[in-house]
């Protein structure tokens, strides 16, 4: 996914126009510079025209008021409120005059996606030059209407300060006529403020989304009403793919007041394959109808697939070394392996896991002025726009996707697969229709974070020394499954993977011989969607390292932390670079170091008490966010219950933009960790996962919530993401003290009673 970042983190070589339109002042990107572009007319012309593709767009009106425009989804993590600190702090503007706005999927607001902890880490640069620009020609334009040099002004709470004279940014827009231009060169040179002189980033604040959302003005994509609309509820088929409907009995669903009939969907992009539509006017309509009517099939050839079946095949492709393709090759691990006195061999496994958003997936779609509106909440609208265009047989610019706030995304929203079955309903039937899933449709249609087995081996010279680690990791890909043309080649240049399902694995450690294997599965692959799911890979490479590190330092009778500082000497490609990893290897033993004296680690506990280590480098090695996590735990020997009293986190993001949303985003993200360690897991049966509500599927309960104690390192370094690196270190820390506590080593997730009786030493 190094495309979707590398302009966000460079800036791609786009003018800055700032220019006054009507009654306000507008600022925005211009579209990128190439040899084939001829553009006329100035910041205003252009603006007032808007040939623009802005990362930012922002207004300030005769008012005061600060429109930012946000082009990411908003799905709890206040992520609007972060991206316009950014700005107002570079301003120079009132917080209280500053106001957000998400919008849709005009071109104008460029590549949309949100996700991989990006949104922060994207935008931190432009957003800082884009202010310090806008913050320049505010102070022209202020000098000159109170007669002073602009090199004696400031900007402070939307004025421009020159000595005793001010004059507020509301009376510049008034007053002044603005027209500037901006070249890359010149944006280049604006360098985000000092940690002194910040007035907005890093300090606490309450996020701008939390009075509609407690007001109950926020609207989310199920709120959504269209006039004459229709309701409509999928009827889920036996598989995800290759099944075809032969037949359709809607006799029973007749009798149910407000049923309209049924649909057979065709879908030209192959997203939903056997699907029929239930119509009805009401949702409790469709719903009743949808459980009434009766389809048949000619199943897909994995009608009878399971769990086991998809693990099985993991484990021989893990274990074949010749298997998959190659991310990491450091060194002659096959020569290491020839050469051992010693090795250590041990297989991690992961459950499939569902996302379970509080807010059902949905849609709602309308056909006007041939334009096709897509109404809903969604992660990654570039890449699905296209998809409803081919479904519904438009080109692109015929397709608008409207944004609303998410009832929970954590990846699930990043495929915007439930757009196209509305659509093709609506384009059906000539009329709107909204297209709302039950729980048991949604968890049916989840892109499942797939089953993963990872298989690594050690070895260790006649002095015992450690020579090397090979890990080989399977499980089905998403970004195969979704956007293969973000697969980039593997180091040999023998075949391409899927970054998101191997990252974690490349990690900071220091080895003299160090291999990695990413290696899709194929029966996964064809039996769902793989999904992104929060942390995606590291969620279960970082739970085999992690866990595997541990194995080791105990193998070589070392404390699991002095095991860990030994290898983090920073040394090679683990020194990092700028501007993202400065430091590299040495801040994630800081925290590492941090965190050891901050839990007393290794002090005397009760009995069957223990505390476990884990660290982590965040989701993504070019995007790093350091963190290191104790748990303490208790485990019952007879019933082989684990109870977690407490985890400490430790993190270093960098410059911590809006502290109160990133201790937020780590308090759910590391309790999403201890779930999916100990209680979250589904497996397939006959092609279909197992549990489809919360009544099976139970995740994290208020009853097991543990103490949290998280805190982050206090720097200026580059901001990087926290949307999910709080995750990834919770479920090998929680394994690695139930190890401590009472000897039994357990390598599946979810740690389940009877895996840690089975372990227990007899």
């Amino acid at each position: 996914m190094t495309r979707l970042r590398k302009d966000k983190i460079e800036h791609s070589r786009r003018r800055f126009l700032i220019g006054s339109v009507g009654s306000g002042l507008l600022m925005a990107f211009a579209p990128s510079i190439n040899a084939l572009e001829v553009v006329t007319g100035g910041a205003s012309e252009q603006l007032v025209a808007k040939s623009f593709s802005p990362t930012v767009w922002f207004e300030i009106d005769t008012q005061g008021k600060i429109l930012v425009n946000i082009a990411r989804a908003e799905m709890g993590q206040h992520v609007g409120t972060a991206i316009a600190r950014i700005v107002a702090d570079e301003l120079g503007a009132d917080w209280n005059n500053v106001e957000i706005k998400h919008v849709d999927t005009d071109p104008k607001w460029g590549y949309m996606v949100t996700g991989g902890s990006w949104s922060v880490f994207q935008t931190y640069v432009p957003m800082s030059q884009a202010g310090a620009a806008g913050r320049t020609v505010l102070i022209e334009a202020g000098a000159k209407l109170l007669g002073v040099n602009p090199k004696d002004c400031s900007t402070h709470n939307s004025h421009v300060v020159a000595g005793d004279k001010s004059i507020s940014f509301a009376e510049i827009v008034k007053n002044g006529k603005i027209e500037r231009t901006f070249s890359p060169e010149e944006l280049a040179n604006f360098e985000p403020k000092s940690p002194a002189s910040r007035q907005l980033i890093a300090k606490p604040s309450q996020a701008l989304d939390i009075p509609a959302k407690t007001n109950g003005t926020a609207q989310y994509g199920i709120d959504i009403e269209l006039e004459g609309m229709v309701y409509a509820r999928p009827v889920i088929p036996p598989t995800r793919h290759g099944s075809k409907v032969t037949s359709v009995d809607d006799s029973a669903a007749k009798s149910i007041k407000g049923y309209q009939g049924y649909e057979i969907l065709n879908d030209p992009s192959d997203t939903v394959q056997g699907w029929v539509t239930v119509l009805a006017d009401t949702y409790y309509a469709a719903v009743k109808a949808g459980n009434a009517i009766e389809v048949k099939y000619d199943l897909g050839e994995t009608a009878n697939v399971s769990e086991q079946d998809i693990i099985s095949q993991g484990e021989t492709l893990a274990k074949d070394k010749t298997s998959g393709t190659l991310v990491v090759e450091k060194g002659d691990i096959a020569k290491a392996a020839q050469n051992a006195k010693t090795s250590l061999e041990s297989v991690y496994k992961t459950s499939s896991v569902l996302h379970f958003t509080m807010e059902p997936v949905n849609a709602a779609v309308e056909f006007k002025d041939g334009v096709c509106h897509v109404h809903c909440g969604n992660q990654w609208q570039s890449l699905f726009l296209p998809v409803v265009a081919k479904a519904v047989g438009m080109s692109d610019d015929k397709v608008i996707i409207h944004q609303y706030y998410l009832g929970g995304g954590f990846g699930r929203r990043l495929a915007g697969d439930y757009m196209i079955p509305a659509a093709l309903t609506a384009q059906a039937i000539g009329k709107p229709v909204k297209l709302v899933f039950t729980r048991e449709d949604d968890t049916r249609f989840d892109c499942v974070r797939s089953p993963s087995v990872q298989q690594m081996n050690a070895y260790w010279d006649d002095d015992d020394k450690l020579l090397g680690i090979e890990h080989g990791a399977a499980a089905g890909w998403p970004t195969m499954a979704m956007a293969p043309a973000f697969m980039p080649e593997g180091v040999d240049k023998k075949g391409k993977f899927d970054p998101f399902s191997i990252a974690g694995a490349d990690h900071w450690y220091t080895l003299k011989n160090h291999r990695v294997r990413a290696i899709n599965n194929p029966l996964a692959q064809k039996t769902f969607v793989p999904g992104w799911l929060r942390a995606v890979g590291p969620g279960w490479t970082g739970w085999a390292v992690e866990s595997f590190m541990d194995e080791i330092a105990h193998k070589q009778n070392m404390d699991p932390i002095d095991f860990r500082l030994s290898m983090l000497d920073a040394s090679g490609k683990n020194a990092g670079e700028a501007p993202v990893s400065v430091g590299g290897a040495k801040r994630l033993a800081k925290v590492l170091t941090d965190i050891r004296s901050q839990t007393n680690w290794g002090q005397t506990l009760p009995k069957n008490q223990g505390m476990g280590i884990a660290i982590s480098s965040g989701q993504e090695r070019d995007m790093p966010t350091w963190g290191a996590c104790v748990a303490h735990v208790e485990v019952d020997v007879e019933s082989g219950k684990v109870k977690v009293h407490k985890i400490t986190g430790i993190l270093d993001c960098g410059t911590v933009v809006h502290p109160d949303g990133a201790l937020a985003q780590t308090q759910g993200s590391m309790l999403w960790g201890l779930s999916l360690a100990l209680f979250e897991g589904t497996e397939f049966t006959k092609g279909q996962v197992k549990d489809t509500n919360l009544d099976t599927y139970t995740p994290l309960r208020m009853n097991n919530l543990p103490d949290l104690d998280i805190s982050f390192v206090q720097n200026t370094e580059f901001p990087t993401g926290l949307g999910e690196p709080g995750l990834i270190a919770v479920a090998p820390a929680i394994a690695n003290a139930i190890f401590n506590a009472v000897g039994a080593r357990v390598r599946d997730l979810p740690i389940t009673p009877e895996a840690v009786l089975a372990a227990m030493p007899s």
